[in-house]
């Protein structure tokens, strides 16, 4: 099946991206939603650079979109639509792991724009997620979290006495919950490693930030 991804630019995109490849599906277009000014992605706030870099090192276009909360459904199928027409897309991958509301959500925008949700992770344990990261050699960063984790853990690389952590601080291993985002430096897909470099944190709407370069 021809599939775009729907890339935020970390692990669980990146992971459900290599899952759905190995299940023989192909990956031709990457898809990210920005923010309303199309400087920054949503919920991870990547500027578009680093989303460039991923997907020139994945080989594959990257799309995207600039929109606000209020119209982010229908710039979503819009753009569904779109790349459905433009690359000949049977489906669309994305990396939810459990959170029903998610899945339902994903297969009425794919419906809508008449493609299959494709969901690599759903109802994978925690644990088995987190060490497929491992295994499929994808180094990730910490670049989003919550204020009950707070700042300082922005910015370290994802690793097992890290998560070992969190899940001590009753974190959820994942993020699954938007608990921590991240941003995929080198994995499978990617031809070579993306070099990054963080400036300053800020909290913002109880969310901590550290700026990418």
């Amino acid at each position: 099946m021809r599939i775009g991804i729907s890339w935020s630019g970390g692990k669980d995109s990146c992971l459900a991206a290599i899952i759905a490849q190995q299940m023989g599906h192909t990956p031709m277009v990457l898809l990210n939603m920005m923010n309303e000014n199309g400087k920054i992605s949503r919920s991870h706030a990547l500027p578009h650079a680093i989303l460039q870099q991923q997907a020139k090192s994945c080989g594959l276009p990257l799309h995207t979109v600039a929109t606000s909360w209020a119209d982010y459904e229908a710039k979503f199928v819009q753009q569904l639509v779109t790349l459905k027409n433009e690359y000949q897309l049977e489906g669309m991958v994305f990396g939810d792991i459990d959170l029903q509301p998610h899945r339902d959500w994903e297969e009425m925008v794919c419906a809508k724009a008449g493609l299959t949700a494709i969901l690599p992770l759903w109802k994978w344990p925690r644990n088995q997620v987190i060490a497929m990261v491992w295994e499929q050699k994808i180094h990730t960063h910490i670049v989003s979290c919550n204020t009950q984790m707070g700042e300082n853990f922005l910015g370290e690389q994802l690793t097992p006495a890290l998560v070992k952590i969190l899940q001590e601080k009753g974190i959820d291993a994942c993020g699954e919950n938007g608990e921590y985002h991240t941003v995929v430096t080198h994995c499978s897909l990617f031809q070579q490693a993306i070099p990054i470099q963080f400036g300053k944190k800020y909290t913002h709407q109880q969310y901590c930030f550290i700026e990418t370069n």
